[in-house]
């Protein structure tokens, strides 16, 4: 009876951690291109769920619903929390599908909308305080006169044309403490996935304990689409792609 008692108490012991861990879950970070909605697309069946481009909403595939979250444009700085509104099905090279007055309200280049995605966990206490959250209610004022908007839109679309032209784009495979590690994985992608062109993959050192595999530079969304879909096919999850001027 004693021996039983204990083996019961070393089994509910051994469990606590699992559960301590998933209490303290670390909050979803990652950073990729944003879809931005297109009723087009949703009838077209390329997206399974229907937004409404008038108000500010936005869809993650797998936080849960009503998650903060918080939405950060890279090149300007500029962020925005909102819930997440509902979970669709979107291409899986998007990192989240957002409406066109989220993307306007970070200013994102359409033609490269990259947004840094961070989940806002509710009980921290700056959540209330600080963060500007949008209502999924609430509409997008039109009392600006449309002459106005109209210059500052062209103004805005000139700069963001020359920016393209200077921005690669890049995909980070992995990161790892020894370089041997990533040219181990490097040739193993050479060999598994005989169809990418292995001259694009880069070993990059970020710093004295940190080396990087990515792929690239390409210089438009579709040039990445097909190695980023081989990518993952070949087992690579949450892969984050980024920029450099």
């Amino acid at each position: 009876m004693k021996y039983n008692l204990i083996l019961i108490f070393i089994l509910i012991f051994s469990c606590t951690p699992h559960y301590t861990k998933l209490d303290n879950k670390e909050a979803y970070n990652a950073k990729g291109f944003a879809y931005i909605y297109n009723e087009d697309d949703f009838n077209n069946k390329v997206i399974k769920g229907r937004l409404n481009n008038d108000l500010m909403q936005l869809s993650h595939s797998e936080l849960r619903l009503n998650t903060l979250v918080k939405l950060i444009n890279p090149k300007n700085k500029k962020t925005i929390i909102i819930k997440n509104y509902k979970k669709t099905v979107y291409p899986n090279i998007y990192k989240i599908l957002i409406t066109k007055p989220i993307a306007d309200e970070l200013e994102l280049n359409p033609e490269l909308p990259l947004v840094e995605i961070i989940e806002v966990k509710k009980n921290k206490s700056f959540v209330a305080k600080k963060a500007k959250i949008f209502n999924e209610e609430k509409k997008i004022s039109s009392k600006a006169p449309v002459a106005s908007v109209k210059i500052s839109n062209i103004s805005k679309n000139n700069k963001v044309d020359k920016k393209q032209k200077n921005e690669k784009i890049y995909i980070l495979i992995a990161s790892f403490y020894s370089k041997d590690t990533a040219k181990f994985l490097k040739k193993r992608i050479g060999i598994e996935i005989p169809d990418y062109d292995i001259k694009k993959l880069i070993i990059r050192k970020k710093s004295s304990k940190e080396i990087d595999l990515i792929s690239g530079p390409y210089n438009t969304i579709n040039l990445m689409k097909n190695d980023y879909i081989q990518l993952t096919n070949f087992g690579f999850e949450e892969l984050n792609i980024f920029t450099d001027d």
